[in-house]
């Protein structure tokens, strides 16, 4: 089945949050069943269970995640992280730092919100919502100035390209 989301690639807690999106039809959701899970899950190289309970932590996830990247509140994503830590040990392949979460159901989401501590640890003013007004993504800005503005800019900048083009043709004439 092919993926329906218009953008992904970005960093684990981005690609949550890019579980939602608008299309043509309007407001598109993948996190609204099992299947959906399982399609994220697997499409982040995550083999883990996918369930009711799993989908409903990382739908709390999501919505913790955009919270804080909106300036709105920690709170939520401090509740998120106190599901889990990190373990320091040393494997056969040398250090490692692996995640420990009490309840599996939480480890997806547990993951998001730790890869946003570390986003916004080292590139906070990088994380980025695409700037096209009928727009929900978010993206990770790696250009060199980072100026970046569209999550893709043959989607959303060709169409903010194409309407200020229009409004300048319709003006003139």
């Amino acid at each position: 089945m092919p993926e329906p989301r218009p953008h992904l690639g970005e960093p684990l807690a981005l690609d949550l949050l890019n579980t939602r999106w608008i299309a043509a039809t309007g407001p598109q959701d993948l996190l609204t069943d099992v299947s959906g899970l399982r399609e994220w899950l697997a499409g982040n190289d995550l083999d883990l269970p996918a369930d009711e309970a799993t989908l409903h932590a990382l739908v709390t996830t999501r919505e913790a995640i955009l919270r804080a990247v909106r300036g709105e509140t920690a709170d939520d994503l401090n509740t998120v992280l106190a599901h889990g830590r990190i373990r320091r040990a040393l494997t056969p392949d040398g250090p490692a730092a692996l995640p420990e979460v009490a309840q599996p159901t939480w480890l997806p989401g547990w993951l998001a919100a730790d890869n946003l501590l570390h986003l916004l640890a080292s590139t906070p003013d990088r994380i980025k919502q695409c700037a096209h007004p009928q727009c929900i993504l978010y993206f990770l800005d790696t250009s060199k100035n980072g100026t970046r503005r569209w999550h893709s800019m043959a989607a959303c900048g060709n169409r903010a390209k194409a309407t200020r083009h229009y409004a300048k043709k319709t003006q003139a004439e």
